[in-house]
């Protein structure tokens, strides 16, 4: 028909067609219900469709929607009205019989239709229905209606509804499903009754399918305002579809989403214009409850986009940022979707852009990320592992394509699959993950720093035009630093997981970041890591692990076996305790120089210090060692100062020089933002710290030794609370520390004391004297002491008693060296050693605790032991090697006025008193031996500075006491052991006689400047000591042997010696000679008479072998006594001795009865020297008796 456009012939027309279309309707509608032709029925048809499209050219809606009305009715069944949706279906009344075994019903036509039945389907409906049947003439005017669809839809308007309705019900109960990218493909209905199509439908399908796919091809050409009717007509068919499916699972329509779909996929060059409603429709579908229904919703949805994106937008994407964006929002907008499936979908399609699109979404990354970050632990591992793989691609191929200010969401991302707690190993690579991240950021830093700086000025501009402040987390640090504190903060985060796996892994991380890549960080970024990152995880770390619990857990779930020494919440959070701590004393050890130049190093040197206190006294062994050991680390630093010097030294060795590398300029400010390999940068940046320090000079120092000080309290206040015993009766679980940690301990404190000498006072040797004591009384657990004690047959020491004795030698050293006023502090040192010298007969005690001694228990009966005791360790060596010490010490020490002030030698012979005193009684034979040498020793020293002092009264309390250790060792309660052989025994007398020479040529020569108490007492004991002394259990073959026959001649020839001496110069000497001549004779004198009057009583019995041994050492003392006397001086010897001495003779004649003949011959001896004496001169004797 041809249009010709007459000027107001327009009003005629519509005049004309408002007119007749009633009348034409209604015949038309009467012709077609009848129409039995189909020639006929296609030309009503066409009728139909021309003044439909009349009416729709000239605007008339109302005759346009009724004559479409009509068509659209007549392509449905009878009786299918849409408005009445759960009408009836014909009953139908028929037998069914099988065709090459499908079902098919044969259905009698109704009795208003005589057309061919095609085809048997199930209705649209809520609710099932039966069947409905499409006759030829059905399909008929669907073609009608496709072709109006086609060549009309710009004049459709608001009719599409009632085209696109329809056309739904008549795909639905043709069968006809969506297939990929929307178009409809013959498929089987799910529910009811087989949907029934005869063979001339069937050849029929394809075409009709292609035809609804053309028509919606077709909507690229429509104008906007006809596209937008479109859309609007398939969105309220859709939200029809999903009222319907809504509350039950059956098949649902999804024709309006799968034509929502192709009409998107057609209009891609004006995507813009339909996007919002078509995406805001979609993801609604995609929050039904309705499976099917979603899962078409979230295709169609990720499909659109994947479209979009790959589309050849004119401007490309690139420069269209906003239509970027514009598509990527409603793939952000999935993850609020709560359904797996959907988000499932929408992971996979991400990982799908990733790879197609990865290098060009340019500012779309941060919706990409928000869509991989926005993961949580209730929605199952499978998830999870898809965004992960999306996560792990970004890393690896993408950062450098991304905007830089996006690389901070990404290090967020990185962390939160780190927390995630449904999948371990995903948790693990995600800390990975970080790490390489760091990587990236180091090699591309100097990249990094300028785009962010850029990117910095520009929000900081905006923000004062807006008059706001910029905000941003650890905002005064400079940009690149934020991100770096940002990665900092996620793997402290992710430190105090509750998995050990992750802890550790995140902790070594950290770590690892740390001191590799710390030094791109300005110097005041580094107080923010201090405070805000290292401490607040020790802080965090500490009260997980003091309140974590102790119940045993059985296994790592799965068949996994826990080792016991990590089979407590408690155990586990121990060694994230001991990573921790260890990791920032690391970072404190190798950045001080850097640290120190903040202004607050000492409150956070304290801090740290303070963290290693508590770590080192909590009650985990693993963690107070592994906090001693951090000490250790963190002590062992040198001074910058030093350093500094080295880094000139080898800028000199190198040949460069120091002028010409300027570290400020030569790297940016102080950042050197190149690989530390290189010598040279690595001293630049050394020096360039150093330039930043105020000049090493006293101030420095001062702060120097106030953090050595605060060390020394934190080492005295750790040592003093782990060593003191425990109060109380002990409960079975009072802890009690190991001895590797008290070893460690102890060893620290030569280095700490290297620091603190200068000010080290008498105070401070009092505390260290202690904490030494307490030490090494810590007894050790039965179980570990097969590992910790040396055999007892072995001398040896353990490490922590050598560490205690080191202590004390470094101190000793020190002062020896040390100016005049540190000397004072010998006596202190010798206090302390003695005390550990009386270990050897006296254990000390820890507390009340029962200990087994494994000096009474054989080594080998210790694995005995029930497994709660505790065992106190072997002193012996011990002490012994501490009275070697003392004796060396006094060796160097013995004339400074301290020592001879502080009566040093006296408390060295008081402390002896004890191991000489028990002697056989000795826990160790070795002891009293080693007491009688180290008392000669000092002796040998001491003696001689005594004398020498004798006048000022310093030495007068030490003679007694000199003389008492004598008495208790030569004359000991303590009886030999029976197994002593002869020849031990002979050693043992010969350190009797050694003790006695000493005091024959150390003592009585200087009678004149020793108390004569003192030397009263020694006459008195070698008195004794001439007198024969032995134990009455031995066998007669013993006896000569056994009596101490040469310590008693000593003792005598000792008393003899010092009676005729001739060097009388004074009358004290003279006194000592009368007394011990005196005492000698009147000995022999009572020796002699009771043998005369036992051998008497005895008649033919011989006397005991011991009595006759006795008369006759006393007959040859007094044959040695008449030479003596024979070679003296007449005036040497007064008349008393002489009257004694004849007094004696009667005495002699009596014995000459004896039976004897050993006794005779010595008597002979005796008898014979008195012929010189027989006629003595007159005058002597006159002499004699004035």
């Amino acid at each position: 028909m041809l249009w010709v456009f007459v000027a107001g012939a327009h009003v005629v027309w519509e005049e004309m067609v408002s007119a007749c279309w009633c009348g034409l309707l209604a015949a038309l509608s009467l012709l077609l219900d009848a129409s039995t032709d189909e020639t006929a029925t296609e030309n009503i048809l066409k009728a139909e469709l021309t003044v439909a499209s009349l009416c729709g050219r000239l605007g008339l809606v109302t005759p346009r929607d009724a004559f479409i009305t009509a068509i659209c009715k007549a392509s449905l069944p009878p009786h299918y009205t849409l408005t009445v949706l759960n009408s009836n279906a014909a009953n139908l009344s028929g037998k069914s019989y099988s065709i090459l075994g499908q079902t098919v019903q044969i259905i009698s036509p109704s009795s208003e239709s005589h057309q061919q039945v095609v085809a048997v389907g199930q209705p649209l409906a809520s609710q099932p229905q039966g069947t409905v049947v499409l006759t030829s003439k059905n399909l008929q005017c669907m073609r009608t209606l496709l072709n109006l669809a086609h060549c009309h839809g710009a004049v459709l308007g608001t009719s599409w509804q009632l085209v696109l309705a329809t056309l739904q019900h008549l795909v639905w109960i043709l069968g006809l499903k969506p297939g990929p990218g929307g178009a409809l493909k013959p498929g089987r209905a799910v529910e009811g009754p087989s949907t029934v199509l005869t063979t001339a439908v069937m050849t029929d399908l394809p075409f009709i399918a292609n035809i609804l796919s053309r028509l919606f091809e077709s909507s690229q050409y429509l104008d906007d305002v006809s596209l937008h009717h479109l859309i609007n007509a398939l969105c309220s068919l859709s939200v029809e579809a999903m009222e319907m499916a809504s509350g039950n699972n059956k098949e649902p329509s999804l024709f309006a989403v799968a034509k929502l779909l192709e009409t998107g996929l057609v209009n891609m060059d004006r995507i813009e214009i339909l996007w919002r409603p078509l995406t805001g429709h979609l993801l609604e579908v995609c929050q039904h409850t309705n499976s099917r229904m979603r899962e078409w919703g979230a295709e169609a949805l990720t499909a659109l986009i994947k479209a979009g994106l790959a589309y050849k937008h004119d401007p490309p994407l690139a420069q269209n940022q906003r239509l970027q964006l514009l598509l990527l929002n409603p793939l952000k907008e999935l993850s609020n979707v709560l359904h797996a499936d959907i988000r499932q979908k929408q992971l996979e399609s991400v990982l799908q852009i990733l790879q197609s699109q990865g290098d060009s979404l340019g500012p779309g990354w941060p919706l990409v990320l928000g869509v991989i970050g926005a993961i949580r632990n209730d929605q199952g591992e499978s998830l999870i592992r898809t965004a992960f793989q999306c996560l792990q691609l970004v890393v690896t191929d993408f950062l450098p394509t991304m905007p830089c200010t996006c690389l901070q969401i990404v290090v967020d991302v990185a962390g939160s699959f780190g927390l995630q707690n449904q999948e371990l190993n995903i948790s693990l690579t995600s800390i990975g993950l970080l790490w390489n991240i760091s990587d990236y950021f180091f090699q591309r830093g100097e990249a990094i720093t300028q785009e962010l700086g850029r990117e910095e000025e520009a929000l900081q501009k905006q923000a004062q035009e807006k008059g706001e402040t910029l905000n941003r987390p650890f905002h005064p640090a400079p940009p690149f630093d934020c991100l770096w504190l940002c990665l900092y903060a996620k793997l402290g985060e992710l430190c105090v997981d509750p998995r050990p796996a992750v802890r550790k892994s995140a902790g070594q991380t950290l770590f690892s970041t740390i001191a590799a890549h710390g030094t791109l960080l300005q110097q005041p970024t580094w107080h923010i890591v201090v405070w805000k990152v290292l401490f607040h995880l020790l802080d965090r770390v500490r009260t997980s692990s003091t309140t974590a619990d102790k119940e045993k857990i059985e296994s790592g779930g799965g068949n996994i076996l826990i080792h016991h020494s990590r089979d407590t919440a408690e155990k586990q959070w121990a060694e994230t305790w001991v990573l921790t701590l260890a990791g920032v004393a690391r970072i404190f050890n190798t950045r001080r120089y850097l640290l120190q130049q903040l202004g607050d190093f000492f409150e956070a040197w304290e801090v740290l210090l303070n963290h290693i206190q508590s770590a080192a006294l909590s009650k985990n062994n693993e963690v107070s060692l592994a906090a001693l050991k951090s000490f250790q680390e963190i002590l062992q630093i040198v001074t910058p100062v030093r350093d500094s010097d080295k880094a000139g030294d080898a800028f000199a060795a190198i040949g460069v020089p120091p002028v010409l590398i300027d570290p400020l300029s030569a790297s940016g400010p102080g950042r050197p933002l190149v690989r530390s390999d290189s010598l040279v940068e690595r001293l630049t940046r050394y020096n360039g710290a150093e330039l930043q320090a105020p000049p090493p000079g006293e101030e420095s120092a001062l702060e120097d030794s106030a953090l050595w000080w605060s060390a020394w309290n934190t080492w005295y206040r750790t040592g003093t609370d782990s060593t003191r015993p425990p109060s109380g009766p002990t409960e079975k679980f009072s802890f009690i520390p190991s001895q590797p940690f008290l070893t460690a301990l102890i060893q620290i404190f030569p280095a700490l004391y290297q620091h603190i000498k200068a000010n080290f006072s008498m105070e401070d040797l009092k505390k260290l004297g202690v904490i030494l004591h307490g030490a090494v009384s810590v007894p050790i657990s039965s179980d570990a002491s097969p590992f910790i004690l040396p055999s007892y047959t072995e001398a040896v020491l353990t490490s922590l008693q050598e560490a205690v004795l080191t202590a004390l030698d470094v101190l000793q050293k020190a002062i020896c060296v040390g100016p005049e006023n540190l000397q004072v502090m010998y006596p202190a040192i010798f206090e302390q050693l003695l005390l550990f010298v009386e270990f050897s007969c006296k254990p000390p005690q820890y507390g009340r605790m029962e200990t087994k001694h494994v000096a009474n228990a054989k080594y080998n009966q210790i694995q005995l032991f029930a497994p709660a005791e505790w065992v106190a360790l072997n002193y012996v060596p011990f002490a012994e090697r501490s009275l070697e010490v003392v004796v060396d010490l006094y060796h160097k020490t013995a004339c400074h006025k301290a020592v001879i002030n502080e009566k040093v030698l006296q408390n060295i012979i008081k402390t002896l008193r004890m191991p000489l005193g028990l002697k056989y009684a000795c826990p160790s034979e070795s002891t009293w031996k080693l007491a009688v040498s180290s008392l000669l020793k000092v002796l040998s020293i001491g003696l001689p500075v005594a004398r020498q002092h004798a006048s000022s009264g310093k030495f007068d309390t030490m003679w007694p006491e000199l003389a008492n250790a004598f008495e208790d060792f030569l004359f000991t309660k303590s009886t030999p052991p029976d197994n002593v052989s002869i020849q031990e025994f002979q050693k043992n007398e010969a350190v009797d006689v050694e003790v006695v020479q000493l005091i024959s040529t150390e003592i009585l020569p200087f009678a004149n400047f020793i108390p004569k108490d003192f030397v009263g007492q020694i006459m008195a004991m070698l008195n004794r000591g001439s007198i024969h002394s032995q134990s009455p259990s031995f066998t007669e073959a013993e006896i000569d042997v056994r009596m101490r026959e040469e310590f008693s001649k000593v003792c005598f020839e000792t008393l003899l010696q010092f009676s005729f001496s001739n060097k009388v110069s004074t009358p004290q000497e003279g006194y000592i000679s009368r007394m011990a001549l005196s005492v000698l004779l009147k000995r022999s004198q009572d020796v002699l008479r009771r043998y005369v009057e036992d051998e008497r009583l005895s008649g033919r019995c011989p006397l005991p072998r011991q009595q006759v041994t006795e008369i006759i050492f006393v007959l040859k003392a007094i044959s040695t006594l008449m030479d003596s006397l024979k070679k003296t001086q007449p005036e040497n010897v007064d008349g008393n001795t002489w009257a004694q001495v004849i007094a004696l003779y009667p005495t002699l004649v009596e014995c000459i009865t004896c039976s004897s003949s050993e006794v005779s011959s010595a008597l002979k001896e005796a008898l014979g020297p008195f012929k010189d004496f027989m006629q003595p001169p007159v005058s002597k004797v006159q002499n004699g008796e004035s």
